[in-house]
């Protein structure tokens, strides 16, 4: 069983690391023989060299920027749930918050983390860019959990309402194992999406110490140093994809041996 996971997880990696080497090797290859300058376009070797020499920088960097992804990831997704079991609830409520989340969620990012910077938090803070990436994600949890919630098979319904089971019941037996799933798939999207959020809300002021200052900073200077913290970034949104893998995958474990059973 393990000889074949591993063979299986070697056939899926085979594919996407030989197209990487490919672009890298195309890459070095047109730099060199077109002669392109570092500041247009540096090679792989020479930003490779970069990220290495400023390994622990890029770290430290990465590490400000992942803390308000995660922050904000967490605080997203506890909110987003709490909100949908309450407007599942409740239909009133849905008709008020669902039109305001979608108008919060479609304010630029420009906007809103200046006015908290300005107005609310300071400079100094990254609970900003915390809120705003909490904001994003809400609305993503919002939307698919609620969606999960509700649409539940009719015959279950009918089979807890000939039980007399009270809403609570229905909730906790029925709607809340639906939504699972949609959670998983809104955490899956949530996650690359709150690294991405919490990079953008750097350029828009408070503390210089994310990644996207270091990159806003480096532009003056060598390229090759520009791209060694964008491989950071990429790096940070890896991990929180791959996290968010983790997850739905475990939440499969978890589910196939109760549909065996």
């Amino acid at each position: 069983m393990t000889e074949s996971r591993s063979r299986r997880l070697g056939d899926a990696l085979i594919a996407p690391v030989c197209f990487g080497v490919g672009i890298l090797a195309a890459w070095e290859a047109v730099v060199r023989v077109t002669g392109l300058k570092p500041f247009v376009l540096p090679a792989p070797t020479a930003i490779w060299t970069a990220f290495t020499d400023r390994f622990s920088d890029v770290v430290d960097k990465s590490m400000v920027t992942g803390a308000n992804a995660l922050i904000g990831l967490v605080l997203g997704a506890v909110f987003g749930i709490a909100m949908s079991f309450v407007i599942v609830r409740f239909r009133l409520l849905e008709e008020l918050v669902t039109p305001l989340a979608v108008a919060l969620n479609a304010v630029p990012i420009v906007v809103i983390v200046p006015v908290l910077n300005n107005m609310l938090f300071g400079t100094t803070s990254q609970v900003p860019r915390r809120l705003m990436v909490t904001l994003i994600v809400f609305f993503v949890v919002l939307v698919n959990v609620s969606k999960g919630l509700r649409q539940v098979s009719p015959t279950q319904l009918e089979l807890m309402r000939s039980y007399a089971a009270s809403p609570w019941e229905v909730m906790k037996k029925v709607r809340v194992p639906n939504s699972i799933g949609y959670l998983v798939t809104a955490l899956r999207i949530a996650a690359p999406l709150a690294v991405i959020t919490a990079f953008v809300s750097e350029y828009f002021g408070g503390p210089q110490d994310g990644l996207a200052n270091a990159v806003t900073n480096s532009l003056n200077g060598s390229k090759d140093v520009t791209w060694a913290y964008v491989i950071g970034a990429s790096t940070l949104g890896l991990i929180f994809y791959l996290a968010s893998i983790g997850v739905e995958r475990v939440n499969d474990a978890t589910r196939g041996p109760r549909q065996a059973t």
